[in-house]
């Protein structure tokens, strides 16, 4: 059995679920924000991951379509609309007094959090299993 593929495809699952995370943590941050630095307003984020795939190469050695873990395909903003609320005090209102919030939904982001959570949990887990398979099919080939 080939181990180095178990741990790559396992780290490659925690790189993942460590973008989901960062990428959640980067939207709740910005659920309260009307406008950044440069003055526009924060659009909430998404991670698009896909299955990695053997290279042609690969294939046509094992002969057959092997899957080599996850890879992130892209981070693209969501065309969510803005939240209006209404806060005519406030100094970004506008002339009726609504003042645009970005669209984050701050319980489908916790959702995400818990999920990605949960899948970085379920890697590091598979990685310890075959670091011990690992383990233990060396220390059937030693000495007693």
């Amino acid at each position: 059995m080939d181990y180095s593929s178990a741990f790559a495809i396992s780290a490659s699952g925690l790189q993942v679920a460590k973008l989901r995370v960062d990428v959640t943590a980067v939207n709740l941050a910005n659920a309260y924000s009307t406008r950044s630095a440069d003055g526009t307003q924060f659009t909430p984020l998404q991670v698009v991951a896909a299955a990695k795939r053997a290279s042609a190469f690969q294939t046509m050695l094992n002969g057959a379509e092997l899957l080599r873990g996850a890879e992130v395909v892209e981070v693209r903003p969501t065309s969510v609309p803005p939240r209006l609320v209404y806060e005519p005090r406030h100094p970004d209102a506008d002339a009726k007094g609504f003042v645009a919030y970005p669209g984050v939904n701050p319980v489908a982001e916790m959702v995400n959090l818990v999920a990605a959570t949960r899948i970085y949990e379920a890697n590091v887990a598979a990685l310890n299993a075959a670091r011990s398979m690992a383990t233990k099919a060396l220390e059937i080939g030693g000495t007693p």
